[in-house]
């Protein structure tokens, strides 16, 4: 199964992570690795001061761009694995924030875990039955 994790955080928060949290990130996904949940991709993102938006909204095409001033929490970054459940991908990734406590004092967010569909395959049941509310 693949799962996307995106760590949301106040923009600017932490600045840029000190060597120790890096090195123990590199750690802990060596060690997740050996253990069935393998990082495919992992990378931080550029403040929102240097992206835009694509918004379809009324019929319209509109194009802002940032800082997204009203947004509390921005995604700071993303990283896709290979892990054998859902369980086990919330393992890693609880391990993963205690390493922002441990490294970066103060440092408050969130990650956000969601499994990725793949070409042709269904949607849960779950998802179904939000999608289906949704319209």
């Amino acid at each position: 199964m693949r799962f996307i994790s995106m760590v949301k955080s106040i923009e600017g928060m932490a600045g840029m992570p000190p060597k120790a949290f890096l090195d123990a990130m590199d750690q802990l996904v060596q060690e997740a690795s050996k253990e069935g949940c393998v990082m495919v991709e992992g990378v931080g993102l550029h403040p929102t001061s240097a992206g835009a938006r694509v918004r379809l909204s009324a019929g319209k095409v509109s194009v802002m761009d940032g800082p997204f001033t009203e947004a509390k929490e921005v995604v700071g970054g993303f990283a896709i694995f290979d892990a054998p459940s859902k369980a086990e991908m919330l393992i890693w990734t609880t391990r993963f924030m205690d390493l922002h406590k441990k490294h970066l004092p103060g440092w408050e967010g969130e990650c956000e875990v969601r499994q990725i569909a793949g070409p042709g395959e269904k949607l849960c049941d779950q998802a179904r039955e939000a999608q289906a509310a949704a319209v």
